[in-house]
Order: C-alpha cells, then structure tokens, then sequence
C-alpha cells in the first residue's frame, strides 16, 4: 500500500526561474512554508538535510539524493525501515510549455507497511505541507519574473 501525494501545477514563468527557485536551498525559508531550512549539494549519493514544519514545530530531516538533472529537477529519499516497513520518494521536476510557462511537478511517495500507521498520524499534515510548498513554489517563482520583467 502506497500514501501519494502529487501536485501538477503550470507556472507563469520560464522553466530557469522555476529552477532558481527549487535549487537555492539556502533561501528556502524565504518562502516555504513547509521545508524551512535546507542543505545539501544536491549531488546523487549525498545527503540532504531539511527542517520541515509539520503543525507548529519543525522536525529535523535527513534523506539521500537520488536523482540530479540541472535545471530539470532532483529527487531524494529517506533510508528505508527494515524489513519492508517504510521507505519513501520525493521528486521535483519542471518542464518548460514556451519561453514563459512551465510545469511543475511535485511527488511525495511513502511506502511500506506502516504507511497506514504515518497516514493516520501525518497524513493531513504531510499533505498540507506539501501543497503549501508546491503553491509557494509557483508564487515564489511568478513573483521573481514580474519583478525581472519589470525591471528590463
């Protein structure tokens, strides 16, 4: 049994802008409401390292990138439970629609047998977390545009 969580979302902005914004970690808390701090070299193999907000406290966070493609988007999970009991997948990736929209898409993929046990728990949380950041992502990066066309 799975727990999915998917946002799909097309953005008023070039794919560059969109990018700039999900891979400036250290700028995360600026704008997302969600993932507060981040830190890693986004390189396959290493670490990253999240505080996330779920509910009112921020929790410490630490999954592997597994998938890095500049300016297309990365992917990381958590090390997986033994036996089976949990094991997650994060991904980000944007694809450019013309030299002014893209889309985003944002997928959270927990898995195991205890997903029933973290969805009754988390479940609620988990997708306002992530919809708040899929939402924040589009309104961070429109905002960087206007204000980059503006300014031409």
């Amino acid at each position: 049994m799975a727990f999915l969580i998917e946002h799909d979302l097309e953005i008023s902005a070039p794919a560059e802008v969109v990018w700039e914004v999900i891979s400036d970690l250290p700028r995360y808390g600026e704008w997302n409401p969600f993932c507060i701090e981040v830190r890693s070299t986004l390189k396959p193999g290493d670490t990253i390292d999240m505080r996330v907000k779920l509910g009112k406290r921020a929790q410490f966070q630490r999954e592997f990138v597994t998938d890095y493609d500049a300016g297309r988007g990365f992917a990381y999970r958590m090390k997986p439970a033994p036996a089976g009991a949990l094991s997650s997948r994060r991904a980000h990736q944007i694809r450019a629609l013309d030299a002014q929209r893209c889309r985003y898409q944002s997928q959270f993929r927990l898995q195991g047998w205890l997903v029933p046990l973290v969805r009754g728990l988390l479940g609620a949380r988990l997708q306002t977390g992530f919809s708040g950041m899929s939402h924040a992502v589009k309104q961070r990066a429109e905002q960087l545009w206007e204000q980059r066309k503006r300014a031409v």
